[in-house]
């Protein structure tokens, strides 16, 4: 079943299909709110221009907690939850990818990128509207004279959050027709694709190495939480010059990925391929812990009935 017997996979036969989706809709959710902060500080760190609001992380997180309150981390989230559709479509696109390729080559490595790569082709096509929207939605408040788009108030300091929300979408569609709603989708897939095909390779590479420094009772859950971050430290690492430019394209409404990324060497050099990197880390290494722990524990949970006493995971 795996290139290493000693850290088995739970493949998708495996599986009782109910409680996978059941169970796997409340763990993202709660993985959402705990590391969407990072996610919103992400994205205004890589599309200021140098260092004209925050100097770092720590520094747009206090700046934006006193000027915004609590809320302010989580603008443009209602939206963003929309994408709980594109994560079960990623997870079933991984697996049913998975038992495909292993028909042709039962390589762990190889089920892994190509799988990996294309769940991420099948849940970025679906969640690229939701984080334009989103995107323009979290630019408010301080980050505000970064976005293209921004909230008309029409004299009231504040409007509903669903308020901000059809406003942002009506000014996309006012300005670019449907085609707004994709803006960055290339750069979007040249992102996320080759980050996701390279996050699985590693994530099993790290727990197998993982298993040969350890003791042969540690529990694989163990071995898998840490191996989850360290894969996504690595991957993130490898695949940021793309989603800054990706974050560029999508606020700033840009059209040409060769020209964003032209001017962002003109004007800031090679070091503005690496904004935002350390946010991005300190996003998706808690959060790779997260989905790590929370996925082979909801597969563990979603076993089918007749499996559950007969495998030790």
């Amino acid at each position: 079943m795996d290139d290493k017997p000693g850290v088995p996979i739970i493949e998708w036969e495996h599986l009782d299909k109910q409680k996978f989706y059941v169970f796997g809709l409340g763990i993202t959710m709660m993985m959402r709110v705990s590391v969407y902060p990072f996610t919103l500080i992400r994205t205004r760190l890589q599309v200021q221009k140098g260092k004209s609001l925050y100097t770092g992380t720590f520094d747009a997180l206090f700046k934006i907690l006193r000027a915004e309150g609590i809320t302010g981390l989580y603008r443009g989230f209602l939206v963003n939850t929309f994408t709980l559709i594109s994560g079960q479509c990623y997870v079933t696109t991984y697996e049913l990818t998975r038992k495909y390729v292993s028909q042709y080559n039962n390589n762990n490595t190889v089920k892994s990128l190509v799988a990996g790569g294309s769940a991420s082709l099948v849940a970025q096509s679906i969640t690229i509207p939701i984080d334009v929207v989103s995107q323009q939605l979290m630019m408010q408040g301080q980050g505000e004279a970064m976005a293209r788009f921004k909230v008309q108030t029409h004299g009231r300091k504040h409007i509903i959050v669903f308020g901000q929300t059809k406003d942002i979408i009506m000014q996309i569609f006012k300005a670019d027709g449907i085609r707004g709603f994709y803006r960055g989708y290339v750069a979007s897939l040249l992102t996320y694709i080759p980050n996701s095909a390279l996050w699985w390779p590693f994530y099993h590479f790290y727990t197998e190495q993982l298993s040969y420094l350890t003791p042969s009772w540690c529990p694989y859950l163990v071995l898998q939480a840490f191996a989850g971050p360290m894969a996504a430290a690595t991957a993130s690492t490898l695949t940021n010059p793309m989603d800054v430019i990706r974050a560029r394209v999508q606020v700033e409404g840009r059209n040409s990925i060769l020209s964003t990324f032209k001017q962002l060497m003109a004007e800031e050099g090679p070091w503005g391929l690496m904004k935002g990197l350390s946010a991005r880390i300190i996003s998706v290494t808690p959060s790779a812990f997260v989905i790590v722990v929370g996925y082979e524990t909801l597969k563990k949970l979603s076993l089918r009935p007749e499996l559950v006493d007969s495998r030790h995971w």
